[in-house]
């Protein structure tokens, strides 16, 4: 081989790699749970899109993530606030598909989460998805209908969902990179990126 042909192949392996693609790891990651949990398995997952967000300020308390549903009560696609008729903003795949749900993670902050913080986050916002996987949230009686009154019980669902998960002996490959938190990450492939979906807004409707 002569200089010129190592000095290529020398370049070849410097550089960095191209990145690493947070959201579409992290469909998987949700798709298999989804699959494996008995009490995951009414989620179609090919109808919730996956976001992250940038977080602003790089602390540690805050919000890991989110689930944002596509319809109202009930799984109504319009509701009535203050008098007047609202909707809301429709999300299509690229199939034409349309979206129930949105779930959005914010990063750094939930990489910097340990391990078992990580997957009962993941599963605390897929156990907000309604069991009629309307485009609703799974609602509760008592004011607060999202956490059935206790927050600490409605964690600990998520924390026994999680652990189950990994009993059911999931392939390491799929959620190796949720031990390692964002600078790891970033060392490792670069860039962590992924899909970025705005919050979709309300708009009002004509009356009929």
């Amino acid at each position: 081989m002569d200089s010129t042909s190592s000095q290529k192949t020398g370049r070849r392996r410097a550089r960095k790699p191209a990145g690493f693609d947070f959201t579409a790891r992290m469909r998987l990651v949700c798709h298999d749970m989804t699959r494996r949990v008995p009490e995951l398995t009414h989620i179609d997952f090919r109808r919730v899109a996956v976001s992250f967000c940038q977080t602003r300020k790089s602390v540690s308390h805050g919000m890991y993530a989110s689930l944002t549903p596509m319809r109202f009560a009930g799984g109504a696609t319009s509701t009535v606030r203050q008098g007047k008729n609202w909707g809301i903003q429709r999300l299509d795949d690229e199939h034409g598909r349309e979206m129930l749900y949105i779930l959005s993670f914010y990063l750094p902050r939930f990489l910097d989460l340990d391990f078992r913080e990580k997957l009962t986050t993941i599963v605390h916002e897929l156990w907000h998805i309604s069991p009629r996987f309307n485009g609703d949230v799974r609602r509760f009686r008592g004011r607060c209908y999202a956490h059935s009154g206790s927050q600490k019980n409605f964690d600990a669902v998520a924390e026994r969902l999680a652990d189950d998960w990994l009993s059911l002996k999931p392939p390491n490959e799929l959620y190796g990179f949720l031990h390692h938190d964002y600078r790891k990450l970033s060392d490792l492939h670069g860039a962590v990126y992924g899909t970025k979906i705005p919050t979709p807004k309300l708009f009002p409707l004509k009356k009929p």
